[in-house]
């Protein structure tokens, strides 16, 4: 038996890890653009990288640690991708490290970028912010702030897990996305600490799953960026370790970050389920599920408050996955849309559905009668700000 308790604030719950964020001058009007995160442990580490084939140089830097290696540091700048900037890109992370204060003890330093791709990043700034931190603040509310770029709020989440004749331990998280959302993670930076036991061999796949039901299960607009990346460090100082509880706690901390970034989307106003059941197989649902929260025409109907099952049904036929006009059956929340029996949209219904499409969030199921595989992904609504937000990204 465990119990998950959610906690205020963030990494400042989870004993043994500081945090904070500077401004530097890389974002205008002094706001906050580079942020640490340090462990006064060595952290084993896994990570889930974007499967963008120009991976940034960040991204790759940390590849050059191999496969199994502990940190204590991890260093976050905004406004800059360092992106498609080749070897000098990584050159430029290994010069900022060279300012690195002595006293930390620092082995192994993670770099983490996101911003505008194909510029090098501007070292000598990036590297003052390690005259302007205090090494052992506790503000993960300021390092939340300094990792966004186009987020209208920041986003962190800290939670307790106590287990039954155990004790506790702790997982907390900060996390920016906004744009750039694809099932495929998203655009989106995540670092997660926590102070539980976890044997390292099981990092890599714990994360794994819990990114399976939540990062790679949402979409804003489509496009997966050079920079994705979802990072859990263990410094194992609760000595508590229960397998079935941390994952569940995980996937919470990591569905709630997801949706945050969904219910931030650029622009949007609605989250959306996407539900298909009844599938022939997993993957199926899941590619039929995914086709759905990527749509342009299904997002603007959301974003219209238009129910149009048609662009639906569409959607699902045209994700190549078995299915058959005989069996569909679509649901808005609890309202009827379309079933064999009833392929047109009466007045009652059209309101009904509408009324559903009004509110901040709902679900969208699909039950195909194919079989008994189901998946949920989750999307938003496309508008007119999604379109002035991104015209004109660089500024």
């Amino acid at each position: 038996m465990f119990d998950i308790l959610p906690l205020k604030g963030g990494l400042d719950n989870v004993d043994g890890f500081f945090s904070s964020g500077v401004s530097v001058g890389l974002k205008p009007n002094n706001k906050k653009d580079v942020a640490f995160i340090r462990s006064d442990a060595l952290c084993d580490v896994g990570a889930i990288f974007t499967s963008n084939k120009f991976q940034a140089a960040p991204i790759r830097h940390f590849k050059r640690y191999g496969e199994i290696f502990q940190t204590n540091f991890i260093l976050i700048n905004s406004k800059n991708a360092n992106a498609m900037t080749g070897k000098d890109g990584m050159d430029d992370i290994d010069e900022i490290f060279s300012y690195l204060p002595n006293s930390l003890n620092i082995k192994n330093p993670i770099m983490s970028s996101t911003g505008v791709i194909g510029y090098r990043l501007d070292t000598k700034k990036i590297a003052k912010s390690f005259e302007l931190f205090d090494f052992n603040a506790k503000d993960s509310n300021a390092a939340a702030e300094a990792i966004m770029t186009t987020d209208r709020f920041k986003k962190e989440i800290s939670v307790r897990v106590d287990v039954e004749g155990k004790g506790s331990f702790h997982i907390a998280a900060i996390c920016k996305g906004a744009g750039m959302i694809n099932p495929s993670l998203a655009t989106m930076l995540c670092f997660i600490a926590t102070d539980a036991n976890i044997p390292k061999e099981l990092i890599a796949n714990l994360l794994k799953n819990a990114a399976e039901e939540s990062f790679n299960a949402i979409s804003v607009d489509g496009d997966t960026s050079t920079n994705d990346t979802v990072m859990l460090l263990s410094s194992a100082k609760s000595g508590v370790w229960d397998r079935e509880a941390f994952s569940e706690a995980l996937k919470f901390v990591t569905k709630h970050l997801a949706l945050e970034i969904v219910r931030d989307g650029e622009g949007s106003k609605k989250v959306v389920a996407f539900e298909i059941k009844n599938a022939a197989t997993v993957d199926e649902a899941k590619k039929a599920a995914k086709a759905l929260s990527n749509s342009l025409l299904v997002k603007t109907a959301i974003f219209g408050e238009d129910p149009n099952w048609g662009r639906i049904a569409s959607t699902i036929g045209a994700s190549g996955i078995t299915c058959e006009e005989d069996s569909l059956i679509i649901y808005y929340d609890d309202v009827l849309v379309y079933s064999p029996q009833k392929k047109q949209l009466d007045k009652e219904s059209e309101y009904k559905a509408n009324q559903v499409m009004k509110k901040e969030s709902f679900k969208i199921v699909c039950d195909l009668g194919i079989g008994d595989a189901s998946y949920t992904a989750y999307g938003c609504d496309l508008g007119h700000e999604y379109v002035s937000i991104n015209a004109d990204y660089r500024s």
